[in-house]
């Protein structure tokens, strides 16, 4: 901790008096990890902490195994390239997307479900739980053996961004929670 608190001192100096923000998440959809995985960097977290830095939590850090076999999958989707490093897959009817999810090329093994979405009008039709089965095994196939999502989690209950459902639906398809995203501000 002695480190990062000497790290944390010199910025604080070199910045001088302003709001300081550390690990800041701006955006899901960014190529890397922003925020602070709290359970696996407990020394940094303590060195924040104890500098004056207040932590918000965020977001689920979620993981499964691949195959995910179990899981349903569609039996009509399209794919497109969504960045140069992502594809999403589209459930259309009619010229109209009704749900997609966007996955990332896989890294050493490690693919990344980056988002899964479902219109209002199409829900309660399975096509989330399909799309969860569909993702990882695309991702499967492009040769990840593991999946990680990032959930955001900081919305109350009930509220247009509640996650609630979103996190039923990936605990009960064999993501468990690995660590808890951390924004800092002081």
């Amino acid at each position: 901790m002695t480190v990062a608190r000497t790290l944390l001192d010199h910025a604080a100096t070199e910045l001088g008096p302003r709001p300081l923000d550390a690990f800041h998440f701006t955006s899901a959809l960014t190529l890397g990890l922003e925020a602070l995985p709290v359970r696996h960097r407990p020394a940094t977290h303590a060195a924040l902490t104890a500098a004056g830095y207040t932590g918000t939590d965020l977001w689920r850090y979620m993981h499964r195994i691949l195959p995910a076999a179990e899981l349903p999958r569609l039996t009509h989707y399209d794919t497109e390239p969504a960045t140069p490093d992502t594809r999403r897959l589209l459930v259309t009817e009619d010229g109209n997307t009704l749900a997609d999810a966007t996955i990332g090329t896989p890294v050493q093994g490690t693919g990344v479900l980056w988002w899964i979405g479902v219109e209002p009008a199409a829900r309660g039709r399975g096509l989330g739980r399909a799309l969860l089965g569909t993702a990882p095994d695309a991702l499967h196939r492009m040769g990840a053996t593991d999946v990680i999502l990032f959930v955001d989690d900081d919305a109350p209950p009930r509220d247009d961004r509640d996650r609630t459902a979103a996190k039923a639906l990936y605990e009960s398809s064999g993501f468990e929670e690995i660590d808890r995203l951390y924004s800092f501000t002081m």
